[in-house]
């Protein structure tokens, strides 16, 4: 029996709910979905904390990634879309939202979503998304101050991990340790673009280079072209890194080396920011539209 072709660039899905809250107990209930060109994550805030959050993988129908994302949550506590307060869409897709009653760009729900998980001190933000790598610098209340944006290349991008991973084949979740299962650690490769990084890479393995060393070579390619955006930026204390690449330890940890600073860790999935950052938002716009702050 034949099986199926693996595939390698596949990220996981998951569904958090907080079991010692009940969304019915609630007064105000905000809900933040972030849809990504890789990833479509909802997030749903009673009162302003954190209650439940899901993570999919973003599908072809545009208006039904929201929806999607918003389900597994409704499937694990009865919450529907029409108990939300107020809902604030985000992200490349945001306009693809019907049931959305505002829409924020993903740059301000970042800064405010880092600031509420990390504090107030966070400052530079790296969001490393699907499609494209942004450097944000925030204040103390997580108001944008300034940015910087890298989408004319794949690379140090979700779709390009997704790309390497297939061309390596092995799980996308697996390069960040596997890149350190190495005997040292070698030289950037020369072109990080996807298209002349894939030829690149070919070539090394030929010449006998063990797969695991090929990734340890493209990833920190990767973490030296991000650092460079970071440190035009400005990079100061405290640092956080967003973004579903932020999972990724073998270029986190090579972006903290080439910067000097060590990430802000957190206990949530970093993947949720952006929609946490909206939910964080809804609050606010309910507030003020009926007058309570």
């Amino acid at each position: 029996m034949l099986m199926g072709k693996k595939d390698y660039w596949r990220w996981s899905e998951n569904v958090y709910i907080d079991r010692n809250k009940d969304w019915r107990q609630g007064e105000i209930i905000t809900c933040g979905i972030d849809v990504g060109s890789v990833s479509t994550k909802a997030v749903i805030m009673v009162d302003g904390s954190l209650y439940a959050y899901s993570v999919i993988r973003t599908g072809v129908n545009a208006q039904e990634n929201a929806k999607k994302a918003f389900f597994p949550m409704e499937e694990e506590t009865g919450i529907k879309i029409e108990n939300c307060s107020y809902i604030v869409g985000t992200g490349y897709g945001r306009i693809n939202i019907p049931f959305a009653h505002k829409t924020i760009t993903e740059i301000a729900c970042h800064g405010k979503g880092a600031s509420f998980v990390g504090g107030k001190k966070i400052r530079t933000i790296l969001d490393m998304g699907g499609q494209d790598c942004k450097a944000i610098h925030i204040d103390e209340e997580g108001r944008v101050t300034n940015f910087l944006m890298n989408d004319k290349c794949a690379a140090g991008t979700g779709r390009g991990l997704e790309l390497l991973a297939e061309l390596l084949e092995i799980p996308i979740e697996e390069l960040g340790t596997r890149s350190f299962d190495i005997d040292e650690e070698p030289e950037p490769i020369s072109n990080v673009c996807v298209v002349f990084a894939r030829t690149e890479a070919y070539g090394l393995l030929k010449k006998g280079w063990s797969k695991n060393k090929v990734l340890a070579a493209y990833l920190r390619a990767i973490a030296e072209r991000v650092s460079s955006l970071i440190m035009r930026i400005g990079v100061e204390p405290e640092f956080f890194v967003s973004g579903g690449i932020s999972k990724n330890v073998g270029i986190v940890k090579r972006i903290e080396r080439i910067i000097g600073l060590e990430a802000v860790k957190v206990d949530i999935d970093s993947q949720i920011i952006g929609a946490l950052g909206a939910a964080i938002f809804a609050k606010a716009l309910y507030e003020k539209e009926r007058g309570i702050i």
